[in-house]
């Protein structure tokens, strides 16, 4: 059995042991309560206070305060903690182990705030790391009466040069274990986007820095002109993403602004509002804005600052990573049509230019009747399926185009056929999809809808045709055919000028620019032909 060795006084090993039972926990807040809780048990103190510094140049205050004895009933009645003035100043002032026998007579003293417990005798002494102060600890009321002794503050100030080792090796692991959350999140960001597990990347982003901050709410704010979710063609920052909590109004938030033009961080500890720029490039360029509460800014550390610059790095460059890939994606598909294209042009058209020379040899070989008749409507067909994979070699060239226009006209045909009593037979020419905008769109709809409402109502035709097409001679511009074979020009005005249906065409087509005019059809019928510019 081993003996204790004579020459280490029972104070001392008592100090050991309470540093060897601290120091097997590596978690800075439960680090911190241990220290306090056994400096009031080493000097017999009724109540403690471990004070930690604001790391500022400017005059240093206590930016926490942890304590033994108080309740956190009686804390929270007591209200906001010290920061650091009167008798608490002289360690940080002075950072030299102190002691008053008697508080009230201190020319320092300044009372004690409402609900707060009264304190005659106190001990003091500095927590240094290094050759800085991390801190003091502060205690009061020994047990039994009576000031503190000289062996108190030996033992005290034993205790407080070991703690900071203690502390020292908590911090260090402290540090460590948040830098690995926010590479563990990079890593994440990485692997979710870059992979095509979520393509959402400024929201993958945005939610694992939030994680790894432990913040109450972020967002991430990107430039308007960049490539990812462009905004506002003025310029400035974007929302384009958000995580937890709100963050009211960002973008009215002039620091946002100035730390994207200048790179200079906002940081968080007198706020809770941390800023960190992220991007170099016209691609992607932007701010990450974390945000904690009153109640978590203990969660915002000295390392906090650094961590979320280098995260915001990183996402920058996998942003950049996951562009490049969707460039690339999209190159590949560009290929790919304009292959399908040339093979419908040079393959497809050319055998069907050739069966439908054939058969008109055959047609004329065969005289006429009806055999010719029938090998005529074939060629017809024909010669609407050219159209249609031309019309189809033009949208593959233009993927980018608005919704389906053919399919908005079949629709709207469709709807009218109630009304009408027979299907109309639509021709579309040209590429409507990439070449009408939406403004014409919309107006060419309602035109429609209102010339085949017209034909139902008025006419009594039994067939009618619609024909869209877009010329480029003498300009660019989209026309509308609808004819029928109904009762004429004469009842189509008495029904049109009976209602607003004309004057409606008329000025759709005036709004822009074009013109609208109703005729005879070529068999009898009403023929209206609204045309209008493609600026």
């Amino acid at each position: 059995m081993t003996q204790a060795d004579p020459d280490v006084t029972p104070s001392l090993r008592a100090v050991l042991e309470t540093v060897g039972a601290i120091a097997a926990d590596l978690d800075l807040d439960v680090t911190l309560q241990r220290i306090i809780d056994a400096a009031a048990e080493l000097a017999r103190a009724r109540y403690g206070a471990l004070g930690v510094l604001e790391e500022s140049t400017g005059a240093p205050l206590l930016r926490e305060f942890v304590t033994h004895g108080i309740s956190p009933t009686e804390r929270a009645l007591i209200g906001d903690p010290p920061v650091g003035h009167g008798v608490l100043g002289l360690l940080i002032d002075n950072p030299e182990p102190v002691r008053i026998d008697d508080l009230a007579s201190h020319p320092l003293s300044s009372g004690f705030p409402a609900n707060h417990p009264a304190m005659t005798t106190f001990l003091g002494a500095p927590i240094r790391i290094g050759n800085r102060v991390f801190g003091n600890l502060y205690l009061t009321e020994r047990a039994g009466g009576g000031p503190f002794t000289d062996d108190d503050t030996e033992l005290v100030v034993a205790f407080a040069a070991a703690a900071g080792v203690i502390i020292e090796n908590a911090r260090l692991y402290e540090r460590l274990s948040r830098r690995r959350r926010w590479l563990e999140a990079a890593a994440e960001v990485s692997r979710i986007v870059l992979g095509n597990q979520d393509r959402r990347s400024t929201d993958v982003a945005t939610r694992l820095a939030l994680s790894a901050g432990e913040a109450d709410g972020a967002v991430m704010l990107l430039d308007a002109h960049g490539v990812i979710a462009p905004g506002a063609q003025d310029g400035g920052l974007r929302v384009a993403a958000t995580a937890g909590a709100p963050i009211e109004d960002p973008l009215a938030d002039p620091r946002a602004e100035q730390v994207w033009r200048t790179g200079e961080p906002v940081p968080p500890r007198r706020t809770g509002d941390l800023m960190v720029r992220f991007g170099s490039t016209s691609r992607i360029n932007g701010v990450l804005w974390l945000h904690w509460s009153p109640e978590r800014i203990d969660r915002v550390h000295d390392s906090t600052i650094e961590s979320a610059q280098a995260f915001a790095d990183q996402m920058a460059l996998i942003l950049e990573v996951a562009v490049a890939q969707d460039d690339r994606a999209r190159l590949a598909v560009f290929e790919d049509r304009d292959r399908i294209g040339r093979d419908l042009h040079d393959l497809v058209i050319q055998r069907l230019f050739a069966v439908g020379l054939t058969l008109e040899n055959t047609a004329r070989i065969a005289g006429p009747g009806r055999i010719a008749d029938r090998v005529d409507a074939a060629v017809d067909q024909l010669d609407q399926t050219i159209k249609d994979i031309r019309r189809t070699i033009f949208e593959l060239a233009n993927p980018d185009r608005p919704d389906d226009l053919y399919d908005d006209v079949q629709i709207a045909v469709g709807d009218m056929l109630p009304s009408l009593g027979f299907r109309p037979s639509v021709t579309l020419n040209g590429p409507l999809n990439s070449a009408v905008p939406e403004q014409v769109r919309t107006h060419l709809l309602a035109v429609l809808r209102e010339a085949l409402s017209n034909v139902g109502r008025h006419a009594r035709a039994s067939s009618a045709t619609v024909t869209l097409s877009v010329d480029n001679a003498p300009e660019p511009s989209v026309e509308l055919v609808v004819e029928d074979d109904g009762r004429g020009l004469e009842a189509a005005l008495d029904g049109t000028l009976a209602g607003n249906g004309l004057p409606n065409m008329l000025a759709r087509a005036d709004a822009l620019g074009g013109t609208c005019t109703l005729g005879r059809g070529e068999t009898g019928g009403t023929r209206v032909v609204w045309r209008v510019p493609l600026r």
